[in-house]
């Protein structure tokens, strides 16, 4: 299970680099970053959603553990791969952290979280568990 569901935390990569492209060259210059952050976040979480309806029943039956160990390592590797992308595009660690500060209303938090409960979630709503 763990080997099938690397897989397709893989295609969220792609989804996430688009998903902020668009935030940065469209959502925000139509309507700034008061609201651009969080519909950006929010569109984010949907699709990370999508992605797991469509792909969970493909990773294979397991227990309520099974998922939610799939949802923490998911959530691991979300936060390594950001961090060292973010550090390897000029960034420094400090404005790293701000992504996951809410009050600024960046929902990154939010998405990494969701990303944890995600598999879970679509588990769940799939009725394999």
């Amino acid at each position: 299970m763990i080997k099938k569901s690397l897989l397709v935390w893989l295609l969220i990569i792609p989804l996430a680099i688009l998903n902020g492209g668009l935030r940065e060259k469209v959502i925000i210059p139509l309507i700034g970053t008061g609201y651009g952050y969080p519909i950006s976040g929010i569109l984010l979480c949907l699709l990370i959603f999508i992605i797991c309806l469509i792909f969970i029943p493909r990773i294979g039956k397991g227990t309520s553990k099974n998922y939610w160990q799939i949802g923490l390592l998911w959530l691991l590797l979300t936060i390594a791969f950001e961090t060292i992308f973010g550090l390897f595009s000029g960034n420094t660690f400090s404005e790293l952290l701000k992504a996951y500060n809410i009050t600024t209303g960046n929902f990154w938090l939010l998405v990494v979280l969701f990303t944890g409960i995600a598999p879970w979630l679509a588990a769940k709503t799939r009725k394999l568990i």
